[in-house]
């Protein structure tokens, strides 16, 4: 198994049930990578930054890449499997929704630092579904960028396994016998 094997990626739609998906799996011993977009929002907020994706999307992006790939060596770091909420590939399907001009590295970042073949994609789920303090974009944009992920995950050679509409610890057993058996 290479090392990059042990991390796995949870993506999809925002407000698809990622994060309480997340804290159940860390609470099961699975090591947790968080999600950059969250951390560089609170961050440029606090200190009324410019690296705000409603302020500069490609300044925002570059933050979020600096801090995926510093996630992913430092999960690397560690010992056991790692879970990711979002991935490298993310800021591909990003870059595309928000036309970025300077893309390129995005992709090459995504083929230097790999994940696991499978990734775990959580659909629209309007049930679920709520805006918070970083989430403000709506239910629309939620399922607007599900299929561009897919796309740019897709394209970088993973395979795409779609977690069930279900109660988070169902979910859980979904994931970790996935995980098990990747």
């Amino acid at each position: 198994m290479a090392d990059s094997d042990r991390l796995f990626v949870l993506t999809g739609a925002p407000g698809a049930g990622k994060t309480a998906l997340l804290d159940a799996a860390g609470q099961s011993g699975l090591r947790i990578g968080r999600e950059a977009a969250r951390a560089v929002i609170q961050v440029q907020k606090a200190i009324d930054g410019p690296a705000l994706q409603w302020r500069d999307p490609a300044r925002f992006a570059e933050l979020m890449l600096d801090r995926d790939i510093q996630t992913h060596e430092a999960l690397l770091d560690g010992a056991g499997m790692a879970l990711c909420d979002r991935g490298i590939p993310d800021l591909i399907a990003y870059g595309r929704i928000m036309n970025l001009a300077e893309t390129a590295h995005f992709a090459r970042a995504a083929t230097l630092f790999r994940y696991n073949p499978v990734a775990f994609f959580a659909p629209p789920w309007r049930d679920i579904y709520r805006d918070d303090a970083e989430r403000i974009e709506g239910w629309e944009h939620a399922q607007r960028i599900y299929a561009p992920l897919r796309d740019a995950y897709e394209e970088a050679g993973y395979r795409i396994l779609e977690l069930p509409k279900v109660p988070v610890p169902k979910r859980l057993d979904f994931l970790m016998d996935a995980i098990a058996n990747a």
